[in-house]
Formats: C-alpha cells, sequence, structure tokens
C-alpha cells in the first residue's frame, strides 16, 4: 500500500503571496492584504487547509515586508536566518565568500583565505563534521550534510495493529518502510541517509517521518491502553445480561451484571492496541451508560407502574 507524506520543505515567500521577486514594498503589502481577506479563519471557520495558508502568507508577509529580513532571504534563501552566524564567521576567517548558497541542499564554495581555521570550526560545529577539504594554496571547497526532510504519514487503526509495510515516495525516490505496531501519535521516525543529497561530497540529510494516528473518535488512548463508553438497555444493567461490544480486535461478547450502576467500570484484556516494540496487547475499559427509552408501549408502561408500585412497598 503506498503512503502519504506531507513534508515541510522549502517554502518560496514570493510565489507563496503571488509576487516577483523584484516587487516593491507597496505590491507586496497589497498581496498580502488581499490573500489575508481571502484565508482568514473568521472567513473560512473550520477550514484547516485555509488556515494552513493564512499561516503561510502571514510567514512570508513577516521576512518580506522588513528589509533587513527581506535581503537575506533574498541571498540566503531557506536559511537566511543563519546568515548572521555565517557573517560573523566570514568576518573571523577575514576571507572572501565567492558563489553559491552557503547553506542550501546542493552548491559549494570557494573560500580564500590566510587561515582558514576558525572558519572551518564553524561549518564543523554547524554541520556536524563537513568542513575544509583539499589541497594547497589557500583556496578550499568545502562539503556540506544534505538537508534533513521532515514529513508526516497520515495512519488509521487497522494499520497499527500489527507491524505495517507501506512504499513512501520521498524526493522522487520509493522506500519501503516497516511501521511497528503500536505506534502513537506524534512519534516520530528517523531514516539515516534518506534525506536531502549531500553537496560536495558531503553525506545525504536524514528523513523524520512523523505519524499521526487517527483512532475513531469513541476510544481514548493511554499508551496501549483504550476506554471506551458503551449505552446499555436500562433493562440489562438493572437485570444483567450481555452485551455485544465491538473492539480493535473484533466483536466481543461482554456481561454485564445485574443492578450496574452508571459509569461502572469492566476491563476487557487484552483487547487494546499492540504494546509498542513488546508482545502482547493492551487493555479496553468499557464505561456503562443506561440508555433510557425514547417510548414506552403500554405493556412496559404497565410493567414499569408495576415495578414502581413494588419498590415503593418495599421501601
Amino acid at each position: 500500500m503506498g503512503g502519504f507524506l506531507s513534508m515541510a520543505q522549502f517554502i518560496d515567500y514570493y510565489q507563496t503571496l503571488g509576487v516577483s521577486k523584484d516587487a516593491d514594498d507597496k505590491t507586496i503589502k497589497k498581496a498580502f492584504r488581499k490573500l489575508a481577506r481571502k484565508y482568514h479563519p473568521d472567513v473560512n471557520p473550520g477550514d484547516q487547509d485555509a488556515e494552513q495558508k493564512f499561516k503561510a502568507i502571514n510567514e512570508a508577509n513577516a521576512v518580506l515586508s522588513d528589509p533587513e529580513k527581506r535581503k537575506k532571504y533574498d541571498k540566503y534563501g531557506k536559511d537566511w536566518e543563519h546568515a548572521d552566524a555565517f557573517e560573523a564567521a566570514e568576518k573571523r576567517g577575514g576571507g572572501e565568500y565567492t558563489g553559491g548558497n552557503p547553506f542550501g541542499g546542493g552548491q559549494g564554495y570557494t573560500y580564500t583565505t590566510g587561515d582558514s581555521g576558525d572558519f572551518s570550526d564553524f561549518f564543523r560545529d554547524m554541520f556536524g563534521g563537513g568542513g575544509f577539504s583539499g589541497g594547497f594554496g589557500g583556496q578550499r571547497r568545502t562539503s556540506f550534510r544534505g538537508q534533513d526532510i521532515e514529513a508526516e504519514l497520515q495512519l488509521q487503526l487497522a494499520d497499527i495493529m500489527s507491524d505495517n509495510k507501506q512504499l513512501l515516495t520521498v524526493n522522487g525516490k520509493q522506500l519501503r518502510v516497516t511501521i511497528p505496531a503500536g505506534v502513537e501519535d506524534g512519534q516520530t521516525l528517523r531514516l539515516r541517509g534518506q534525506g536531502g543529497p549531500g553537496a560536495g561530497g558531503g553525506p545525504a540529510g536524514d528523513l523524520y517521518i512523523t505519524f499521526r494516528v487517527g483512532l475513531p473518535p469513541e476510544y481514548d488512548r493511554t499508551g496501549s491502553d483504550l476506554t471506551k463508553t458503551v449505552e446499555v438497555p436500562v433493562t440489562t444493567m438493572i437485570l444483567g445480561g450481555k452485551i455485544t461490544v465491538t473492539t480493535p480486535t473484533g466483536n466481543v461478547a461482554v456481561p454485564v451484571p445485574e443492578l450496574s450502576q452508571n459509569d461502572k467500570k469492566i476491563r476487557l484484556k487484552g483487547k487494546g492496541l499492540p504494546k509498542y516494540k513488546q508482545s502482547g496487547n493492551g487493555d479496553l475499559y468499557l464505561t456503562l451508560k443506561a440508555k433510557l427509552p425514547q417510548r414506552l408501549t403500554a405493556e412496559e408502561r404497565t410493567a414499569l407502574e408495576q415495578l414502581r408500585d413494588l419498590q415503593n412497598q418495599n421501601s
């Protein structure tokens, strides 16, 4: 089964606002206001897609409407926030930057200096071992580790009941990923070397997959245990009997003791979710709620009146 990944990748702020890269401040402000009115949450109540677009529009405007931030963004792209650190290192090294995006995923660059020690240390710290390499003459070429990629994978209850293999497509490349049984919403799986390609001979980045597990609304989850409220006919609550309950592993006949009260808890051992990277399943806890009839037949009313009279006599 092919999996759906939503990836957090580079966002082109100009494209987000629908303006060209040479747009002036007035054009940017006009485009922002137009899109903000269109996607504002008050205009689109409950629309998650519109809400995400509204956030993206605000983010793009916050950068492009600020001259200093825009300047850094135009020069360094997605890594504009690292510009100060890079330029500080450049000053310490006394060198000259001669091309390419120093923080981009696919370009190297040349840095000419008489003493590259400080600058080399800076890149070693930032990129985890990527640094200067090459011959003599004071001109060296760096290698960069590839960009890490973050993605989300939507899962349903059936997807986490056993180890599940899914074929995913990331950056045009197909990956077969094993999803362990019992994964929780928000858990992240790291795949080393499956992110963006390195530059200048550097290693590839990593792929981080965050699982989003959508359970049926009747379940509340705590680890591998589940809680569920079930409605039981009031006569069964009083007299006892059996009810059929749907669990993640199938339907189960559950005995209800006589004179059961509202909010009584019944534990179904091993009927919860698989324990993550362990054997066995958690438990399913049922909370009983009396289901009152919406209408009564004449016979039912007579029987209930007789029950009431008996209770009054015995009280």
